[in-house]
């Protein structure tokens, strides 16, 4: 999960959604509006977000809201701080070692 979601996250189109989604949840018409992208693009963008698990789609009548999957961004932040704390471990030692 993490490197899919990490290479979907490489995007800048793909970011600013997740982006906007972290605002509410929104249609692939309504997330397309700020870009100069088909809403095929956009879809294309939001199934890439799907597959690694950060956005699911649901049905509404006709309308297939997109909604950011917090859950999965936490499993991101939490190999990102253990990353920190690991390097903060390493240039503390080093600090002390060049004292």
């Amino acid at each position: 999960m993490l490197d899919a979601a990490f290479a979907a996250l490489g995007d800048p189109v793909r970011r600013a959604i997740v982006s906007r989604l972290a605002h509410s949840d929104a249609t692939v018409g309504e997330l397309a509006e700020p870009f100069d992208l088909t809403q095929q693009a956009i879809s294309h963008h939001v199934a890439v977000l799907r597959r690694c698990g950060l956005v699911e789609q649901r049905r509404e009548g006709t309308r297939r809201p997109c909604r950011l999957r917090a859950d999965q961004l936490a499993l991101l932040r939490s190999w990102i701080d253990e990353q920190r704390r690991i390097w903060d471990d390493r240039l503390d030692a080093l600090e002390e070692h060049l004292r």
